[in-house]
């Protein structure tokens, strides 16, 4: 019978496999790595995408905030111009009140009495005066009364004044603006 040494051949496979096996191996950690390599590339662009994203919304938010601090300050500046109409609104309907109080007060002043002070502090005058005697001051108290422009005047004090006659007295007296209806004012 013919020897046949197999060990040779078997070696051989033996190490042919054991290349074809590290090949493959370098090949799938090859294979490993690129994946690996990929994956981080992949995250790292979604990761610059989203920080791309969060400036872009950081950058709007200071433009918005900036247009909103602005547009707060066009607020204030218009609060402060209509404030600023609306008081000369007022005045300028308060313009011919006064008129028509100093009017009503020379109107209302009967015979033998004259004010020697008039001074006003908001809605309430004080009237200084003399009168020829106790039924004149009465009787002014009547006409501030019954004028459409005075309401409640109260007699605060009577004094003798002889200097201007024998039954003549000093009066201070205080009544309160009130605006006729637009309809008796017409």
């Amino acid at each position: 019978m013919a020897q046949i040494n197999l060990l040779p051949w078997r070696e051989e496979r033996r190490a042919e496999r054991k290349k074809e096996f590290f090949i493959l191996l370098a090949v799938v950690a090859l294979f490993g790595v690129l994946l690996l390599v990929l994956a981080d590339r992949v995250v790292n662009g979604q990761i610059e995408h989203q920080q791309a994203r969060n400036q872009y919304l950081r950058d709007n938010i200071k433009v918005l905030d900036r247009q909103v601090a602005e547009i707060k300050d066009l607020q204030r500046r218009r609060n402060q111009l209509l404030d600023r109409m609306r008081v000369i609104q007022e005045l300028q309907g308060n313009r011919p009140i006064i008129v028509r109080v100093l009017d009503q007060l020379v109107r209302t002043v009967p015979d033998g009495v004259f004010y020697t002070s008039v001074q006003a502090r908001g809605n309430d005058i004080s009237i200084v005066g003399v009168a020829e005697s106790n039924n004149r001051v009465s009787s002014l108290m009547r006409r501030l009364d019954a004028s459409d422009w005075f309401k409640q005047p109260n007699l605060d004090s009577v004094r003798a004044a002889t200097q201007y006659g024998d039954q003549a007295t000093t009066f201070n007296l205080k009544v309160k603006i009130q605006l006729p209806d637009s309809g008796e004012e017409e």
